[in-house]
């Protein structure tokens, strides 16, 4: 538990997490989403892949006390912001790995019974290689934030017979206040989709 953040349910505010210009970051409402999708256990082990600010990564590491979460992420500055956001929550139980998938995926040590893939090119080549290590009746979650991503990530968990397949697209809207008013802005909508290893 952290004294940031000292409660056991997920949904870490988007500003206590450092940021880097340019860096996306999964707003807390799809972080919710996502987090939820994964059943993650007490002692999952969890391959967050194009981890960027660390922030499913991060609420992951409170939730799963005897787990073990592995970050990867390609960029070096990127990394090291996964590290530093992870030092601010206190969680000691996420490896940041500097790579890019899929072939940093075959040195992993820690067999996932859950994946995240919140980005990284070739997409499907990524799920192919997630799905080779992923354990029986292990989740696999993916995002989206165009149709292209959307098709492809589909395709590839037909290709792999993913079953109990489920596609949200998360629409959110926040109260902003600009000036006087209060008005409702929209978060970027997203894809997330699940689904399942059963053997």
């Amino acid at each position: 538990m952290s004294s940031l953040w000292p409660y056991v349910t997920s949904g870490i505010p988007d500003h206590l997490f450092e940021r880097l210009p340019g860096i996306p970051l999964s707003k807390r409402e799809v972080r919710l989403l996502i987090v939820s999708l994964l059943r993650l256990k007490r002692d999952s082990v969890l391959w967050d892949i194009g981890a960027g600010t660390g922030t499913v990564s991060v609420e992951a590491g409170l939730l799963c006390s005897q787990g073990k979460v592995i970050a990867v992420e390609r960029d070096e500055d990127v990394a090291a912001l996964i590290r530093r956001n992870c030092d601010r929550f206190g969680v000691t139980n996420v490896d940041v790995i500097e790579g890019s998938a899929p072939d940093c995926l075959k040195n992993l040590t820690h067999q996932p019974d859950c994946v995240c893939v919140e980005g990284g090119s070739p997409i499907k080549e990524i799920l192919k290689t997630v799905w080779q290590h992923l354990q029986p009746q292990g989740r696999i979650v993916a995002t989206a934030a165009n149709f292209e991503n959307l098709y492809a990530i589909s395709e590839g968990l037909a290709e792999l017979q993913v079953r109990n397949i489920e596609v949200v697209q998360s629409t959110i809207n926040r109260l902003e206040t600009r000036g006087n008013r209060q008005v409702f802005a929209a978060v970027d909508p997203i894809f997330v989709l699940s689904g399942e290893k059963l053997d």
